[in-house]
């Protein structure tokens, strides 16, 4: 692979990461689907692939150049540090990361690595991922995306009980996970400077299987019912894609966006001090070395 234009998607397989990756594909970029599940990951080249065909944007790339897989489960410190060595080893540089992936558990479950499953995979897999790839992100003054939530707005960091082993409720897991990822956000672009934009957004109420336990399929049929109501993964990747490729967005940093434009966030979001913290006890808790 040639080092021309870059962007890794997490959790590229389906939902907003597949219409986002879709996105910069047709703008130009070549797409790093980082993926979970090798079988799963390749349905969705392949889908991206044809989807590319029938509408290539102004890219000027064929499809077999402008999507590959990258295989990293978020929920494996030891695979994110694979995933990194890997794209260290093919890449000169990285022009855009889009932290997309995200899991919402019903029921309390544990990553490889002991920590609860949603701070584990929204949280800590990102921030170690991040970490890692800020090297090549910087050579290329590149533009970080974190999508978050508004849920962050209800969400506390419990800091002594960040796995909820006492009183776990799936949205309160899910809301400390993304307040969690709009402090990294703002902690990283304080950290970066002008080096390298680091926005985070929130996409809206979109239809996506992430309320779907892996397991048991528990929350199929309510996705369905309720598909109706939300925006399409395309819409909800809109903002996402616009911070990373846009000329008005380019400069801004450290800010939280809905519908292309900066939005209020929680106090406990704007607490500069939890910030730092969450960033130190992340730090930690991964033994990353930025």
């Amino acid at each position: 692979m040639d080092n021309r234009g870059y962007a890794l998607v997490t959790g590229a397989n389906s939902g907003m990461g597949r219409a986002t990756s879709l996105a910069l594909a047709k703008a130009g970029y070549r797409i790093l689907m980082l993926v979970r599940s090798e079988a799963r990951g390749r349905e969705a080249l392949e889908a991206a692939k044809a989807a590319f065909v029938a509408d290539p944007g102004t890219a000027g790339l064929t499809a077999a150049e402008a999507f590959d897989l990258v295989l990293c489960d978020l929920g494996s410190l030891a695979s994110v540090r694979a995933a990194a060595a890997t794209l260290h080893e093919r890449l000169e540089g990285l022009d855009i990361l889009v932290n997309n992936a995200g899991v919402i558990s019903p029921r309390r479950q544990l990553t490889a690595d002991g920590f609860e499953l949603q701070f584990g995979v929204n949280h800590l897999g990102h921030f170690l991922l991040t970490t890692l790839l800020l090297d090549l992100l910087e050579r290329r003054r590149g533009r970080i995306v974190v999508v978050a939530s508004g849920a962050h707005k209800i969400g506390r960091i419990h800091w002594g009980d960040l796995g909820l082993e006492h009183g776990y409720s799936t949205f309160g897991s899910y809301a400390q996970s993304k307040l969690a990822n709009v402090l990294f956000a703002r902690e990283l672009a304080r950290r970066l400077g002008d080096r390298v934009s680091v926005n985070a957004c929130h996409p809206g109420a979109v239809a996506t299987a992430m309320g779907v336990d892996r397991e048991t399929g528990f929350g199929t049929f309510i996705t369905g019912l309720l598909r109706p109501f939300f925006l399409s993964p395309e819409e909800g990747a809109d903002t996402a894609v616009w911070l990373a490729t846009s000329p008005e967005a380019a400069g801004q940093s450290g800010l939280y966006w809905y519908q292309r434009k900066p939005a209020s966030i929680s106090a406990a979001a704007a607490d500069d001090a939890s910030a730092l913290r969450l960033w130190e006890v992340s730090e930690r808790l991964t033994a990353a070395k930025p």
